[in-house]
């Protein structure tokens, strides 16, 4: 069996990316890979003001998630050695866009967080369980605590 070549760290910025990003770390060093990383954020519905909610029309809140984001992948790029040109951010939706970067960057290993969800939240299926069953390369889905 070869050895990683390219692997691609996908967070969500929940307490336990560490835990995540320390596995992807030192498989990416074990097997001298390149360590990549992504982050995805979601897209947000429109919310039509029918419904309750008003959001100021001038406030831009893609700008401010896709800020807020760039910065904390920034942060924990810098920790473990994710060079620039490493690390995606991007915006729609995380299954489709994480399985998307892999595709375009000939990742080999894919590193993601998996909550272990029971009930309602895993009939309706996870980020993890999406990437695990559409991404063109090896998953591993490091389990995390509740």
């Amino acid at each position: 069996m070869e050895s990683y070549k390219h692997i691609l760290l996908a967070v969500d910025f929940f307490e336990q990316d560490v835990v995540v990003a320390e596995r992807a770390k030192d498989l990416a060093d074990k097997c001298q890979a390149r360590l990549s990383i992504v982050h995805v954020v979601d897209s947000l519905p429109i919310v039509d003001a029918g419904y309750g909610m008003d959001i100021p029309y001038n406030l831009d809140l893609t700008a401010e998630l896709m800020a807020s984001a760039k910065n904390r992948l920034a942060v924990l790029a810098d920790r473990f050695d994710v060079n620039e040109d490493s690390r995606w951010l991007e915006i729609g939706s995380p299954k489709i866009e994480i399985i998307k970067v892999a595709r375009q960057n000939q990742v080999d290993l894919i590193v993601i967080g998996s909550h272990g969800r029971h009930g309602l939240a895993l009939l309706l299926g996870s980020t993890a369980n999406a990437v695990l069953h559409h991404a063109p390369c090896d998953i591993l889905a490091v389990r995390l605590p509740n």
